[in-house]
């Protein structure tokens, strides 16, 4: 059983939310949070494995609160929650550690989906969102994009197709298929990568794939 925290200062967001997870019978919202500061005292008293976090609320906002939900005795995984209009924040909640992001008005089934992907150990970016969001970045910010290849250079030929593929939200088992490979050697390139780049999930791993063009190239085989 999956168990989720909501964090929104919208008494109706984390209503809806909550009814919506726990119509699920593979979910259970064991908290609900106002703010930050309520999320972290939440999360302390509450075992929590995915908590959907807001960006702007009062007190502490969800991007300060991501960085210390990641504290907490037995850290959740957290599932950013947006709208289009708030870019800026998103990237600062991706960089600061968040597993994923959502748009609020998301179709239900999505909602649904990211909690199981993120809780299983994978990413979730909102396709359309996550381009416009992370293209943005990439081609306004010069020095983010050297820097980030730098940091890609010393990936070998196939870790850096892995990446790509990670960087467009294929899970391991999609890599796998696409690249000709075992899932087990996925997961074992994907460990390496993140340690390489030295960021701690596969968000912020493909964050560094964006800003480095990796994405760019062609459909990729094996």
């Amino acid at each position: 059983m999956i168990r989720a925290m909501i964090v929104d200062d919208d008494a109706l967001v984390r209503l809806g939310l909550t009814d919506l997870l726990d119509a699920d019978e593979g979910i259970e919202v064991v908290a609900q949070a106002t703010d930050g500061v309520h999320a972290v005292e939440q999360a302390t008293a509450h075992r929590v494995d995915v908590a959907l976090v807001d960006v702007r609320m009062p007190r502490m906002d969800g991007i300060t609160a991501i960085s210390r939900l990641r504290a907490v005795p037995h850290p959740p995984r957290i599932i950013t929650l947006t709208t289009f209009d708030l870019d800026e924040y998103v990237y600062n909640a991706l960089a600061a550690g968040a597993d994923g992001f959502l748009l609020k008005d998301a179709d239900p089934a999505e909602i649904l989906r990211a909690v199981h992907l993120v809780a299983a150990g994978s990413a979730m970016l909102h396709p359309a969102a996550a381009r416009r969001l992370i293209d943005r970045y990439h081609h306004a910010n010069g020095p983010r994009a050297t820097h980030a290849q730098a940091r890609t250079a010393p990936l070998t030929p196939r870790e850096r197709d892995v990446l790509a593929l990670l960087a467009e939200g294929e899970t391991n088992a999609d890599i796998a298929r696409r690249l000709g490979m075992r899932e087990s050697t996925v997961k074992a390139h994907v460990s390496r990568i993140l340690t390489a780049l030295e960021v701690t999930n596969r968000v912020q791993a493909a964050l560094v794939a964006r800003d480095a063009g990796l994405t760019t190239r062609g459909d990729r085989a094996g």
